[in-house]
């Protein structure tokens, strides 16, 4: 089987020590977590992990049927990245005399369509918000003027489809 991107969504109760036990299911099988955000969800009380791999199918499907095990897990979703419309922030420090020496910073920041978050005399920070290649890109092109300190968030995902949590812990709630 072919390995290719994979987008984990764990729905569950907020409970500590939840995220170490998930992590130790990749751990185990030896799958490194690509990316992981947790937020609150669409419903109340209820956490959201997003976690990324690069896998096959079938490690994934195993990995997911391990996570519902866990008590504090409600239910939890795979999807490919054509299941799913995501995005990834980040956050690029350079120093500042670059922004006004180097012609070249401004085109970069033009046509990754990033923007300028603040400007002082020692540095700039750029802030973009895109798909994964997208940030890996506009990190190439600044590399070379140095990047002083570069941050990527998790990514952040919904699916296409409808999602079926809802409907599934309405009738938990309300049978």
């Amino acid at each position: 089987m072919e390995k290719k991107w994979f987008t984990i969504s764990v729905y569950s109760e907020n409970n500590v020590g939840l995220l170490n036990r998930i992590s130790g299911i990749f751990l185990k099988r030896h799958i490194n977590i690509e990316s992981l955000n947790v937020s609150k969800s669409e419903i109340k009380e209820v956490s959201k992990f997003t976690i990324v791999v690069f896998t096959t199918e079938d490690w994934t499907r195993k990995i997911v049927a391990q996570i519902e095990k866990q008590i504090e897990v409600i239910k939890a979703y795979y999807h490919t990245d054509e299941e799913t419309i995501y995005q990834e922030s980040a956050l690029f420090k350079i120093e500042s005399h670059l922004l006004f020496d180097e012609p070249q910073i401004q085109n970069i920041i033009a046509a990754s369509k990033s923007k300028i978050v603040t400007v002082n005399r020692q540095f700039f920070v750029l802030a973009k918000t895109g798909r994964r290649h997208e940030i890996d890109d506009m990190h190439d092109k600044l590399e070379p003027f140095g990047i002083l300190q570069f941050v990527r968030s998790g990514r952040i995902t919904v699916t296409k489809a409808e999602m079926p949590i809802t409907a599934l812990l309405n009738k938990m709630y309300h049978d």
